[in-house]
């Protein structure tokens, strides 16, 4: 009575039909959630490389932004540390949250290295200009924790005017 539907059962018991189709998705569960963590991790290393190149346009910026510097006369463009900060942030990187980085700045007396005192004024030629971004990058890979690194870079340059 149960001969053939029971031989038809069993026949399609050993069968591997859908089998394939089980592996890929236990498979492309697997490899799509590295595939997003190499995206994130690349993410990563192109923040960091525009985290160091805005610590170089702003010590550019402000090497050539010193106590000697003038647009017409007696009209002074010297750079503040504000200034700095402001220039920095509005650089416009692409995926980079300007208000994630932090932007500080000093100046040194060159060839001592001297930091400068609020009294003395070190943004003359021939000093040292030296700034320090710092950014907030979050990494959030599937299956991993989330984490916070802070990426930071520093350029020091010689003021020029």
């Amino acid at each position: 009575m149960f001969g053939r539907r029971d031989r038809t059962l069993r026949r399609l018991a050993r069968s591997e039909h859908g089998a394939a189709a089980l592996e890929f998705a236990l498979s492309a569960g697997f490899m799509f959630s590295m595939l997003m963590g190499l995206m994130k991790v690349c993410l990563a290393v192109y923040t960091y490389h525009y985290v160091a190149e805005a610590a170089r346009e702003g010590s550019r910026w402000a090497a050539v932004r010193g106590s000697a510097c003038k647009i017409s006369a007696g009209t002074s463009c010297t750079a503040t540390r504000d200034q700095i900060q402001t220039y920095i942030r509005g650089l416009g990187y692409p995926g980079i949250t300007p208000a994630s980085m932090t932007v500080t700045t000093s100046w040194a007396t060159y060839p001592a290295g001297k930091p400068c005192t609020p009294s003395a004024t070190c943004n003359n030629p021939s000093d040292l200009v030296t700034v320090n971004t710092s950014y907030a990058f979050p990494l959030n890979v599937p299956g991993m924790t989330s984490h916070t690194y802070t990426m930071t870079s520093t350029s020091t340059m010689i003021i020029s005017q």
